[in-house]
Protein backbone atom coordinates (compact mmCIF):
# COMPACT_ATOMS: atom_id res chain seq x y z
CA UNK A 1 0.00 0.00 0.00
CA UNK A 2 1.33 3.34 -0.79
CA UNK A 3 2.30 6.15 2.03
CA UNK A 4 -0.62 8.27 3.05
CA UNK A 5 0.89 11.31 0.95
CA UNK A 6 1.52 9.14 -1.81
CA UNK A 7 -1.84 7.62 -1.83
CA UNK A 8 -3.34 10.99 -1.46
CA UNK A 9 -1.51 12.20 -4.73
CA UNK A 10 -2.23 8.58 -6.61
CA UNK A 11 -6.34 9.29 -5.56
CA UNK A 12 -6.54 12.85 -6.33
CA UNK A 13 -4.73 12.04 -9.53
CA UNK A 14 -6.52 9.40 -10.65
CA UNK A 15 -10.44 11.69 -10.05
CA UNK A 16 -8.09 14.17 -12.50
CA UNK A 17 -8.16 11.95 -15.02
CA UNK A 18 -11.43 10.53 -14.87
CA UNK A 19 -12.71 14.03 -15.13
CA UNK A 20 -11.07 14.60 -18.18
CA UNK A 21 -11.36 11.69 -19.60
CA UNK A 22 -15.27 10.83 -18.91
CA UNK A 23 -15.88 7.08 -20.09
CA UNK A 24 -17.35 3.92 -18.79
CA UNK A 25 -13.95 2.58 -19.82
CA UNK A 26 -11.64 1.22 -16.85
CA UNK A 27 -8.41 3.30 -15.67
CA UNK A 28 -5.06 2.56 -14.83
CA UNK A 29 -3.39 5.16 -13.46
CA UNK A 30 0.61 5.54 -13.64
CA UNK A 31 2.67 7.74 -11.06
CA UNK A 32 6.85 7.04 -10.96
CA UNK A 33 7.39 8.75 -8.02
CA UNK A 34 11.06 9.23 -6.56
CA UNK A 35 10.88 6.22 -4.37
CA UNK A 36 7.86 4.05 -5.64
CA UNK A 37 5.67 3.87 -8.28
CA UNK A 38 1.41 4.29 -7.98
CA UNK A 39 -1.05 2.73 -9.38
CA UNK A 40 -4.50 3.36 -9.40
CA UNK A 41 -7.01 1.35 -11.08
CA UNK A 42 -10.72 1.93 -11.46
CA UNK A 43 -14.02 2.17 -13.26
CA UNK A 44 -15.83 4.66 -11.34
CA UNK A 45 -14.83 8.29 -9.84
CA UNK A 46 -12.51 6.68 -7.12
CA UNK A 47 -9.94 4.08 -7.69
CA UNK A 48 -11.07 0.85 -6.94
CA UNK A 49 -7.77 -0.07 -5.77
CA UNK A 50 -4.20 0.93 -5.40
CA UNK A 51 -0.72 -0.51 -5.82
CA UNK A 52 2.56 0.98 -4.38
CA UNK A 53 5.38 -0.63 -6.48
CA UNK A 54 9.02 -0.71 -4.53
CA UNK A 55 10.30 0.85 -7.87
CA UNK A 56 10.55 4.92 -8.76
CA UNK A 57 13.26 6.92 -10.48
CA UNK A 58 15.63 7.60 -7.88
CA UNK A 59 15.49 4.66 -5.82
CA UNK A 60 16.12 2.54 -9.17
CA UNK A 61 18.84 5.34 -10.41
CA UNK A 62 20.45 5.14 -7.46
CA UNK A 63 19.96 1.13 -7.01
CA UNK A 64 21.65 -0.34 -10.32
CA UNK A 65 22.70 2.91 -12.32
CA UNK A 66 26.40 3.68 -11.34
CA UNK A 67 27.28 4.74 -14.86
CA UNK A 68 26.17 8.24 -16.46
CA UNK A 69 24.85 6.78 -18.58
CA UNK A 70 24.15 3.49 -17.38
CA UNK A 71 25.84 0.55 -18.65
CA UNK A 72 24.16 -1.95 -20.81
CA UNK A 73 24.59 -4.61 -17.66
CA UNK A 74 23.20 -1.85 -15.33
CA UNK A 75 20.04 -1.73 -17.90
CA UNK A 76 19.31 -5.51 -18.25
CA UNK A 77 19.95 -5.93 -13.68
CA UNK A 78 17.35 -2.95 -13.53
CA UNK A 79 14.92 -4.78 -16.15
CA UNK A 80 14.68 -7.68 -14.11
CA UNK A 81 14.18 -6.24 -10.92
CA UNK A 82 11.47 -3.78 -12.45
CA UNK A 83 9.94 -6.34 -14.52
CA UNK A 84 9.63 -8.63 -11.49
CA UNK A 85 7.90 -5.77 -9.21
CA UNK A 86 5.84 -4.66 -12.62
CA UNK A 87 4.31 -7.98 -12.77
CA UNK A 88 2.71 -7.61 -9.35
CA UNK A 89 0.10 -5.25 -10.80
CA UNK A 90 -1.00 -7.82 -13.72
CA UNK A 91 -3.95 -9.66 -11.55
CA UNK A 92 -5.32 -6.15 -11.12
CA UNK A 93 -5.39 -4.96 -14.63
CA UNK A 94 -9.30 -5.30 -16.06
CA UNK A 95 -10.01 -5.88 -19.78
CA UNK A 96 -10.16 -2.95 -21.81
CA UNK A 97 -8.10 -0.32 -19.29
CA UNK A 98 -6.75 2.45 -20.38
CA UNK A 99 -3.13 3.58 -19.08
CA UNK A 100 -3.29 7.13 -18.46
CA UNK A 101 -0.47 9.30 -16.27
CA UNK A 102 -0.54 13.09 -14.83
CA UNK A 103 3.36 12.39 -14.83
CA UNK A 104 5.96 15.22 -15.92
CA UNK A 105 8.39 12.70 -16.50
CA UNK A 106 6.38 10.28 -18.81
CA UNK A 107 5.68 13.63 -20.48
CA UNK A 108 9.25 14.55 -20.84
CA UNK A 109 9.55 10.95 -22.25
CA UNK A 110 6.69 11.55 -24.90
CA UNK A 111 8.22 14.51 -25.88
CA UNK A 112 11.58 12.77 -26.69
CA UNK A 113 9.81 9.98 -28.55
CA UNK A 114 8.88 12.46 -30.72
CA UNK A 115 4.97 13.39 -29.31
CA UNK A 116 3.85 17.30 -30.22
CA UNK A 117 3.51 18.98 -27.12
CA UNK A 118 -0.05 19.67 -25.81
CA UNK A 119 -2.29 19.09 -22.75
CA UNK A 120 -3.10 15.21 -24.14
CA UNK A 121 -0.27 13.19 -25.89
CA UNK A 122 -0.82 9.93 -26.77
CA UNK A 123 2.51 7.48 -26.46
CA UNK A 124 2.33 4.80 -28.45
CA UNK A 125 4.00 2.11 -27.02
CA UNK A 126 6.26 1.04 -30.88
CA UNK A 127 7.41 5.20 -30.03
CA UNK A 128 8.50 4.73 -25.91
CA UNK A 129 10.37 1.59 -27.52
CA UNK A 130 11.87 3.64 -29.89
CA UNK A 131 13.38 5.78 -27.31
CA UNK A 132 14.48 3.16 -25.07
CA UNK A 133 16.06 1.85 -28.22
CA UNK A 134 18.01 4.96 -28.44
CA UNK A 135 18.82 4.67 -24.77
CA UNK A 136 19.86 1.45 -24.92
CA UNK A 137 22.38 2.79 -27.97
CA UNK A 138 23.79 5.23 -25.89
CA UNK A 139 24.53 2.78 -22.63
CA UNK A 140 27.08 0.66 -25.36
CA UNK A 141 28.75 4.28 -26.37
CA UNK A 142 26.73 6.39 -28.79
CA UNK A 143 26.72 10.38 -26.97
CA UNK A 144 23.61 11.10 -25.52
CA UNK A 145 23.42 14.60 -26.79
CA UNK A 146 23.79 13.31 -30.56
CA UNK A 147 20.43 11.19 -29.92
CA UNK A 148 18.62 13.91 -27.84
CA UNK A 149 18.53 12.37 -24.82
CA UNK A 150 19.02 13.86 -21.46
CA UNK A 151 22.64 12.35 -19.47
CA UNK A 152 20.30 11.93 -16.45
CA UNK A 153 19.73 8.05 -14.82
CA UNK A 154 16.78 9.56 -13.56
CA UNK A 155 14.79 9.95 -16.66
CA UNK A 156 16.57 6.65 -17.93
CA UNK A 157 14.86 5.09 -14.78
CA UNK A 158 11.42 6.65 -15.43
CA UNK A 159 11.98 5.12 -18.97
CA UNK A 160 13.11 1.61 -18.28
CA UNK A 161 9.90 1.76 -15.62
CA UNK A 162 7.48 3.03 -18.36
CA UNK A 163 8.77 0.44 -20.97
CA UNK A 164 8.60 -2.84 -18.59
CA UNK A 165 5.10 -1.51 -17.27
CA UNK A 166 3.76 -1.05 -20.72
CA UNK A 167 5.02 -3.74 -22.43
CA UNK A 168 4.58 -6.55 -19.50
CA UNK A 169 0.84 -5.44 -18.85
CA UNK A 170 0.04 -4.99 -22.16
CA UNK A 171 -0.67 -1.51 -23.47
CA UNK A 172 -0.07 -0.02 -26.06
CA UNK A 173 -0.85 3.47 -25.66
CA UNK A 174 -0.21 5.70 -22.27
CA UNK A 175 -2.53 8.74 -22.56
CA UNK A 176 -0.67 11.89 -20.94
CA UNK A 177 -2.43 14.22 -19.18
CA UNK A 178 -1.64 17.67 -18.49
CA UNK A 179 -3.36 18.11 -14.92
CA UNK A 180 -3.14 21.11 -12.62
CA UNK A 181 0.25 21.63 -11.03
CA UNK A 182 -1.03 21.37 -7.98
CA UNK A 183 -1.45 17.89 -8.17
CA UNK A 184 2.14 17.47 -9.55
CA UNK A 185 3.62 13.80 -7.89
Amino acid sequence: MPSADFQSTITAQYRVARVLLANGNPLVLLLIGADQTGVAIGHGAAPDSLLALAIGSQITAREFFKHRPPSPLELENAIVTVEDEVTRARKLIPPGARLVTTDSSIREIAHLSGMTPGAVLHLPLDAMERTFERLAQVSLGRPASFDGLPADNQVAATLLILREFMHHLRFDDITVLQADSSFAP
